[in-house]
């Protein structure tokens, strides 16, 4: 099983879109600040997730999320503002 999701940064209000495999250890590794690309918003909470079950789809999904036209999907469900 594979997740794609949406993370919020508590500190900056930032968004950051993801895969993984296992959901809780992600989650602990962006918030013990070894991800370069998230360590300066700490801390971050999950607010969305989707369920994939293999890591291609979940892949393909995670590129759309981060297209204009994903932010746009994540808007009209009220994800992101």
């Amino acid at each position: 099983m594979y997740f794609v999701y949406v993370l919020k940064s508590e500190s900056s209000g930032r968004r950051y879109v993801g895969m993984t495999n296992n959901l809780e250890r992600r989650l602990k590794e962006h918030n013990s600040g070894k991800m370069k690309s998230t360590k300066a918003f700490i801390p971050w909470e999950i607010i969305y997730t989707e369920n994939y079950s293999n890591r291609t789809e979940a892949r393909e999904r995670e590129k759309y999320l981060k297209s204009s036209a994903g932010r746009r999907y994540l808007r009209t469900i009220n994800i992101i503002s």
